[in-house]
């Protein structure tokens, strides 16, 4: 039996990343990614079972990453405001370093195997968010509301602005680049549908 090569398997991790952005989950084959890593496909199945086993454990790797970052200095304890404002920071900072891996991972959030992913990689962080929502309500520092509303509030302005980043222009086709000052000034607006 061959041995795992570490350098191989993040190439090959690399590389998959990279075409299943480029060529979606439909067109990513085992043949051509060991074409474009340079192995044999044999190869690929020592670090992988199969297409679905390699695309689900790319996935739940990227998303574990992320909701690590998310959780990075952060506490259910915090007073409403700064935990708010550590999550937009570690989700800006996560999404801006790792764009590719970002792309990919929301790729795979809305495929086929978003559940098989996700199940892997969210009970801790949900339940992290949960505590940090119900105790901001009664300390009185966040309105109460709907999970739903709360999230389109509370990050979809943060969203839609990495989005922009990610694609380097506006709305308007005008260069954009997501910086503090941006950040801050939707982050102080968004406070204001949230805080009583």
């Amino acid at each position: 039996m061959r041995t795992r090569d570490i350098n191989k398997e993040e190439i090959v991790k690399q590389k998959a990343i990279e075409m299943l952005v480029s060529q979606g989950v439909e067109g990513f084959g085992m043949n051509r990614l060991a074409k474009e890593c340079g192995v044999s496909v044999a190869t690929l199945y020592i670090y992988y079972s199969d297409k679905e086993d390699l695309i689900k454990k790319i996935g739940t790797e990227i998303g574990q990453n992320f909701f690590d970052e998310m959780l990075f200095e952060f506490s259910s304890e915090m007073s409403f405001v700064d935990g708010l404002r550590k999550q937009w920071e570690n989700r800006s900072r996560f999404v801006i370093n790792h764009l590719l891996e970002t792309t990919c991972f929301e790729l795979l959030k809305h495929s086929t195997y978003a559940d098989a992913i996700l199940s892997e990689i969210t009970p801790d962080f949900r339940n992290e968010m949960e505590r940090f929502i119900t105790k901001s309500i009664e300390k009185r520092e966040l309105l109460p509301m709907t999970f739903e509303i709360f999230w389109s509030i509370a990050y979809g302005s943060l969203y839609s602005l990495l989005e922009l980043h990610r694609e380097g222009k506006s709305m308007s086709g005008k260069p954009f680049v997501f910086t503090d000052e941006i950040r801050d000034e939707a982050f102080n607006l968004v406070l204001k549908a949230l805080v009583p």
